[in-house]
């Protein structure tokens, strides 16, 4: 038996930042995201022998241990290892050794959610092949808490919430852990026309979310007025992305993501940088409308808002800083498990 599951990444559209606490817990946060038609890919093989091998095929690297309750954490496959150790701590050891590859159709540090989609797609095949408990809720706290809690890694909640439950969603975080995850149901037309005028640029660079985030956090404890009221008005700009989407007011998203890209610069410093300025400048001199750093910031992924057949300009005027576009489309499906 093969044990396989996938868990879509996600583009943010409005709110980013404001799922990390200590702001969601202090003032409550909201965002919206939709889960798109790249994934990251688990397969759980079992084994005879009481071995564990864990490959993570995009990263090319492997490791391999004897079959036993807790893998070391050291800096390498960290995640997945992480994982295990929560799952055989809270359920018990695994049937049989086993061998767990993974991939994910995003780098790692591109602003998508990988990091956190990885461990619910993870957690999933675990799922499948051990028959765990786990309704929706249950799966994307428990990976919330493998990845911010056990493993230490900084970040928020919202990626793990959408690889799990998949399509459109207006999501609002309180303290104690709270998330509603409020599903969209938005026109086919509206949704097409956001596909065709939403153009996924990678910039060709990576960044450290940990250490933006950490930074975004401190500035919130530190009670720093200019960061708490970024966060305000991103948490605003959630509010008013939702309301365009529903009404199919859909030439007003540029603006909205122009006025949250103006804002999340305020929140910490490394949000931006030159490069990026520069590449938001250029796109809205070729007919962009607005846009945004998806994730942390600092670097990977970049949307713009193109209204009309604007997307062809805006594609040709930011060739020159040797980045990709990525088709895709918006997926309705969040994490799907499945054993052949």
């Amino acid at each position: 038996m093969t044990i396989r599951s996938r868990a879509p990444l996600r583009i943010g559209l409005a709110g980013g930042g404001t799922d990390v606490s200590p702001y969601s817990d202090l003032y409550g946060g909201a965002i919206l995201n939709a889960t798109i038609s790249l994934y990251a890919h688990a397969t759980i093989e079992p084994l005879k022998e009481n071995k564990i091998i864990i490959h993570a095929a995009d990263r090319k690297e492997t490791q391999q241990f004897d079959l036993q309750e807790k893998l070391p954490i050291d800096g390498t496959l960290d995640l997945a290892k992480g994982i295990y150790n929560r799952v055989v701590r809270d359920y018990g050891l695994t049937p049989s050794g086993f061998k767990l590859t993974t991939q994910v159709d995003a780098p790692a540090g591109s602003g998508l959610g990988t990091s956190s989609t990885l461990v619910v797609a993870i957690l999933g095949a675990f799922a499948e092949w051990m028959k765990l408990p786990l309704g929706d809720y249950d799966a994307a706290h428990l990976s919330y808490q493998i990845e911010r809690e056990d493993l230490k890694m900084a970040g928020g909640k919202q990626d793990q919430y959408a690889a799990t439950f998949g399509g459109v969603n207006f999501m609002e975080f309180y303290a104690e852990d709270k998330v509603i995850v409020n599903p969209l149901r938005i026109r086919t037309e509206y949704l097409y026309e956001l596909e065709h005028n939403l153009l996924l640029f990678y910039t060709a660079t990576s960044r450290n979310s940990a250490t933006i985030i950490e930074t975004q956090s401190k500035n919130v404890a530190d009670k720093k007025t200019n960061s708490i009221e970024a966060m305000h008005q991103l948490k605003e700009q959630a509010r008013m992305m939702k309301e365009a989407l529903l009404k199919g007011q859909i030439d007003e998203i540029g603006t909205i993501l122009d006025f949250g890209f103006r804002h999340k610069k305020e929140m910490a410093s490394g949000i931006s940088n030159p490069l990026i300025d520069d590449i938001y400048e250029t796109a809205l001199k070729a007919g962009a409308s607005g846009g945004k750093i998806s994730g942390a910031g600092g670097g990977g992924f970049m949307t713009f808002y193109c209204p009309g057949t604007n997307r062809y300009d805006v594609i040709d005027a930011l060739k020159k800083f040797g980045g990709s576009f990525h088709d895709y489309r918006i997926v309705e499906q969040g994490l799907f498990t499945w054993n052949k």
